[in-house]
């Protein structure tokens, strides 16, 4: 596919800006001023103020000799490069590609959209609409290079769509600066009556970089497309990624869900295709106003089932505003790892940690339920209960440590033990009752004690005796003893069996 680009020239860009804010300023003469050496300098000017000779750079002083009644504002540090980069993120709805062209320019790689639009001329037409309507005054055109695109936007009074492949014809009547060549390359070469594109392009390349200097050259080659010419865009570009745009604003829930189903079944097509599963999701909704609505999820693993990731995003839909509408729809997978179909035994059904099914559970009660919290531990290389597990990071994570099952542990372990009072005959013997929470529990069973000590290398207080104990109500509890019975002691109730 050949490439395709589409340069915005934003003549006006922060005069523009400032008469948003004020609407007053739409019929008067405005600049905006800034110290510079000790005077006041014109930074930008918009087209009233052009109109009377007052132009960028000029002296404050000298403009208002010029035109008394000027209206002067004080510019802002770096306001143009702010609002470069939000239309640019703005223009994401036209092209996934889009980065600031400074210092008053935004490129667009619209390579494979403008048949979207049914093409080059309503795509450029809808772009300028939009902007002009969001108070712009811009300038487009599309090529097959940045270069001529560029050019061709600021220079041309004839034609902003370029043919595929004929970038050389159009250059030849612009004006050198056209190029975009350093100021004292295009003083240089308008004394030696070299002012159109035409009267040096077909110059040796040898006399040209001799005279001018190689960047001539490179940028020649990049305006002709013989020489590839790179931009960053200002949000970076997803691998794996649909698009959906819309010929009229979607303002129901049912048109996002249905926006959202195409979606899912274009991308998980290609990932099925691919051998990948995604592992997070963003579905980004470019409302008219120019504000994004998005959602997300994330799984437990590697997933391209339709239906089971769309019931994960079918709860979180009605968090989305519409309000005017929304122009465009883009399904986004950031994180995506390697999944194929595991092997199954023919007779025996697939059950544990691995099987998809158990996956796709807890995704669906995570987002059912956002503040629910589902761990998955493994065992750890320590005695004391609460030092014997470990959360894990995944369902996939595995440990070399093993399970203890020779002896009881309770299904609910407390994380921290809590002191109880407790009666028993002889200090070393199982106790009699225990109070816990203000409430008398009488024991009827006991089984202990089990010692368990720390590592030789920990040493964080003393080792304790289990006892698995059941009151009257038949409900049991492990409790120890902190100590020996012969010195200092304490109880302390640990956890509860079912």
């Amino acid at each position: 596919m050949e490439r395709r680009f589409v340069s915005i020239w934003f003549r006006y860009l922060s005069t523009d800006w400032f008469t948003l804010r004020k609407p007053q300023l739409g019929n008067k003469a405005l600049v905006l001023r800034t110290p510079s050496h000790g005077r006041m300098v014109v930074t930008a000017a918009n087209a009233l103020a052009e109109a009377q000779g007052i132009y960028a750079g000029m002296v404050l002083a000298d403009a208002r000799a010029i035109l008394p009644d000027l209206e002067v504002l004080d510019d802002i540090t770096d306001l143009v490069t702010k609002l470069l980069k939000r239309i640019a993120e703005w223009c994401i709805r036209f092209t996934p590609i889009a980065a600031i062209d400074p210092p008053d320019g935004i490129i667009l790689d619209v390579t494979g959209c403008s048949h979207l639009w049914g093409g080059d001329e309503p795509y450029l037409n809808d772009i300028v609409t939009r902007l002009k309507k969001r108070g712009y005054y811009v300038r487009t055109a599309i090529a097959d290079t940045i270069g001529a695109a560029w050019a061709v936007a600021r220079y041309s009074n004839r034609t902003f769509i370029i043919p595929s492949g004929q970038q050389s014809e159009t250059l030849l009547t612009l004006p050198s600066a056209a190029l975009r060549l350093e100021p004292d390359t295009i003083e240089r070469l308008q004394k030696l009556g070299l002012r159109q594109i035409k009267d040096f392009i077909g110059m040796p390349k040898s006399a040209l970089r001799r005279r001018f200097g190689s960047h001539i050259i490179t940028r020649i080659n990049q305006a002709l497309g013989v020489e590839e010419e790179f931009i960053q865009p200002v949000q970076p570009i997803e691998l794996y990624c649909e698009r959906l745009p819309c010929l009229e604003p979607i303002v129901t829930a049912k048109g996002i869900e249905i926006a959202l189903q195409r979606l899912l079944e274009a991308l998980c097509k290609r990932l099925q295709k691919e051998q990948k599963g995604l592992r997070a999701a963003k579905f980004k909704c470019y409302r008219v106003d120019g504000k994004i609505e998005e959602i997300q999820i994330n799984t437990n693993a590697p997933s391209y089932n339709v239906k089971h990731l769309y019931k994960l995003f079918e709860i979180k839909i009605v968090t989305i505003e519409p309000d005017l509408g929304i122009e465009l729809f883009v399904l986004e997978a950031p994180i995506v790892e390697d999944h194929s179909p595991s092997q199954q035994q023919l007779w025996e059904a697939m059950y544990g940690l691995h099987h998809i099914q158990l996956a796709e559970l807890m995704d669906r009660l995570s987002g059912k339920v956002a503040s629910i919290s589902i761990n998955r531990y493994l065992p750890d290389e320590h005695y004391w209960p609460e030092r014997s597990i470990k959360q894990a990071s995944s369902l996939q994570e595995t440990t070399s440590t093993e399970w203890k099952v020779d002896r009881p542990r309770p299904m609910h372990l407390l994380a921290t033990p809590q002191s109880i009072q407790v009666a028993a005959p002889v200090p070393d013997y199982p106790p009699m009752n225990f109070r816990y929470k203000n409430k008398l529990h009488k024991i009827l069973k006991a089984d202990g004690p089990e010692r368990i000590e720390q590592e030789w290398w920990i040493q964080d207080g003393q080792h304790r005796d289990y006892y698995v104990v059941e009151d009257e109500e038949g409900c049991r509890y492990w409790l120890f003893r902190s100590g020996h019975y012969d010195e200092d002691y304490e109880w302390f109730i640990h956890g509860f069996f079912a």
